[in-house]
């Protein structure tokens, strides 16, 4: 069973736990390797590798099929296990699979292959650290301030956007790509050596073993999710917008980088706009539930908001480039308010035991949309226009808020508390 989870004393004064502390700076040093990455690999691939539209596509797809694959058993794998040792295992295992593209690059050996797997692989360890990382935050901060802290750390996330993204430009554009790959390889092996130092400071969380067997735990999870009035239509509304955005995000390095001939660096910037609008959507996220209602908060971002999307199908030179970048940047801040917001909401309706699970079938379900999308973007830009792609993206992300407004979510004003 697990156990319950306390309000510690530093709660009381305001103060986050040592072991949250902890789990921030690691999100933190992790964060701008893996945003300079994202930005790195698809140019390395377009740039040094000469991949086509399809391989890009395929490069997107990769990364994130691993939570196709083992998404839904990741997460009885990570209830059954220490929190913080699968994000350490996790950390080391991709900072070695990362680090292998620079030196087999320098070394002449480097392939759309060996990238393709790389990726995939990467992806494996990124499928149990972001359940795992999810499923552990209950346990540190405890319930009360699920909120709080989904805030903090998303808000963390789009500055790592911001910054790792612009800075990922500037190295890519000065030092090649292969060179801004081992700076994510770097932080990804720090953030491991910063989780190791995490103790005791937070109530014990014992592995949990729940009758049944594998499968009747692992469809218990699944059930939570799709059963559940409250996470069904979370999930899908949120599984949407993951597939709609990577359409977008898929070609991009092919249209700045090919259609319009700008380089590594504009592409970073323009990308490092997104991250704008994910930090500014992320710190109004929780004065905006609190005004609003969290229910209003999911779904009438989006009816005002997503259509600005459109601006970035029509992205060119000039000052169609600064207009997309808006529409950009206000498709992200959408995405900040929901993820906030959402997250919160999820970790309130699932008991401890279920977090792993729930998790896993949230990951399941929207980094598989990401699978789908970067392959669908990878298909238009193959065998259609690389634009289409960006169409297509623009106007089904304008319709992404309806599961949530026909559903009970839309007038809710505050999340539950599932002990």
């Amino acid at each position: 069973m697990t156990a319950p989870t306390a309000t510690l004393p530093d709660h009381r004064a305001g103060r986050w736990p040592r072991s949250f502390r902890l789990l921030y700076a690691a999100s933190l040093v992790d964060g701008i390797g893996f945003h300079v990455s994202q930005l790195a690999v698809p140019v390395l691939a377009v740039s040094l590798l000469a991949a086509t539209p399809g391989q890009v596509g395929l490069l997107g797809a990769l990364s994130t099929a691993a939570f196709l694959v083992i998404g839904l058993p990741a997460g009885v794998w990570v209830d059954r296990l220490p929190h913080r040792a699968v994000l350490i295992i996790a950390d080391l295992a991709r900072a070695a699979l990362v680090a292998s593209v620079p030196v087999a690059w320098w070394a002449g050996w480097l392939s759309i292959p060996q990238l393709h797997l790389v990726v995939l692989l990467t992806g494996v360890g990124t499928v149990f650290a972001d359940v795992a990382a999810q499923s552990y935050l209950p346990e540190l901060v405890g319930r009360s301030r699920l909120v709080a802290a989904n805030s903090l750390l998303m808000s963390t996330n789009a500055t790592m956007q911001i910054a790792g993204r612009g800075f990922g430009g500037l190295v890519v554009q000065a030092l090649t790509a292969p060179a801004a790959i081992v700076l994510d390889a770097v932080t990804f092996a720090v953030s491991g050596a910063i989780l190791a130092r995490i103790r005791t400071d937070a109530p014990r969380r014992l592995p949990t073993r729940a009758a049944g067997g594998f499968a009747r735990q692992l469809a218990a999870g699944v059930r939570h999710v799709i059963g559940n009035p409250l996470l069904r239509p979370l999930a899908l509304s949120t599984a949407s917008i993951n597939l709609t955005m990577q359409l977008t995000t898929t070609m991009l390095p092919v249209v700045f980088l090919r259609e319009l001939g700008l380089g590594a660096a504009a592409l970073g910037l323009f990308l490092g706009a997104g991250g704008v609008g994910a930090l500014l959507g992320a710190l109004s996220a929780r004065p905006l539930a609190e005004r609003i209602g969290h229910g209003r908060a999911l779904w009438l971002p989006g009816l005002l908001v997503a259509p600005l999307g459109g601006l970035v199908a029509l992205i060119d030179t000039g000052p169609m480039l600064w207009l997309a970048a808006f529409g950009w940047l206000a498709l992200a801040w959408r995405t900040g308010v929901g993820n906030v917001v959402g997250v919160s909401l999820r970790q309130g309706a699932t008991p401890d035991a279920l977090l792993g699970r729930m998790n896993a079938t949230f990951r399941f379900l929207l980094t598989g949309a990401l699978t789908v999308g970067a392959v669908a973007a990878g298909l238009l830009g193959q065998y259609t226009e690389v634009r289409t792609a960006l169409v297509v993206g623009a106007a089904a992300n304008a319709l992404t808020w309806l599961p949530v407004f026909c559903s009970p979510l839309r007038t809710l004003r505050r999340p539950p508390v599932t002990d």
